[in-house]
């Protein structure tokens, strides 16, 4: 089973989560980069063992080798001797190694496929999980600002919105009536006052003027008296 049919298992078992948190995005998101993570760790403790298998299983195939190649040269030892029945037994043991040494091959180059398919479903799943992380924070953020919008848009279509600016748009005109009251009151102060100014003005003007007339018959009187002989 591949990692990412192994993800979509997972996902699918884990469904109901992710229903309840539809209308949640960033749990949704993190639900899922959290599945992936823990798939990739859990591969990556696997591929971990598997290489080990496979380290071991070199180790012990190459014992075996040697094994194998002591068995041929005690075989042409015993040739050399004359003893055919020695090199016939230790070409048996050479021939029991060989059958396990090709089993161990097979399995060898079974753990060399595995370890590179599961290499390459690492990179891939690093690769797609590097993307969810770098695509996270502009889905949160288109997420929250639609929310906002949407938020906005419903408080400004409720009923005590309207209510409210009905209100504002109410006291608006009464203070404009007050403002006007104000203004009419002040203009006819006003009126009144120089009203009054303008009488003290001209009553002022009325002294000055027959204060000048006063003067000039008295110069004139002075200019009138007859010389002395």
């Amino acid at each position: 089973m591949g990692i990412f049919s192994r993800i979509s298992d997972i996902i699918n078992a884990n469904m109901n989560s992710l229903l309840d948190s539809a209308e949640n995005p960033e749990k949704m998101i993190r639900l899922v980069i959290q599945e992936m993570e823990e798939t990739l760790i859990e591969v990556r403790t696997n591929s971990a063992k598997i290489l080990a298998e496979k380290k071991e299983l070199v180790r012990r195939n190459d014992r075996l080798l040697k094994q194998a190649d002591d068995w041929q040269q005690k075989a042409e030892l015993a040739l050399s001797k004359d003893r055919e029945d020695l090199a016939k037994a230790a070409l048996v043991e050479k021939s029991t190694v060989n059958s396990v040494i090709n089993v161990i091959e097979q399995d060898l180059d079974k753990l060399g496929e595995t370890l590179n398919r599961l290499t390459d479903e690492i990179e891939q799943l690093q690769l797609k999980l590097n993307d969810a992380k770098a695509r996270q924070k502009v889905i949160l953020m288109r997420t929250r600002a639609t929310q906002s919008r949407v938020s906005v848009s419903q408080r400004m279509k409720a009923s005590n919105i309207d209510s409210a600016l009905n209100k504002l748009d109410y006291f608006e005109k009464k203070i404009e009536q007050m403002e006007g009251q104000i203004e009419a009151e002040n203009l006819g102060h006003s009126s009144l006052h120089s009203e009054f100014e303008e009488l003290e003005i001209q009553d002022k003007i009325d002294q000055e003027l027959s204060a000048l007339k006063t003067k000039m018959k008295s110069d004139g009187t002075k200019q009138e008296k007859p010389k002395k002989v």
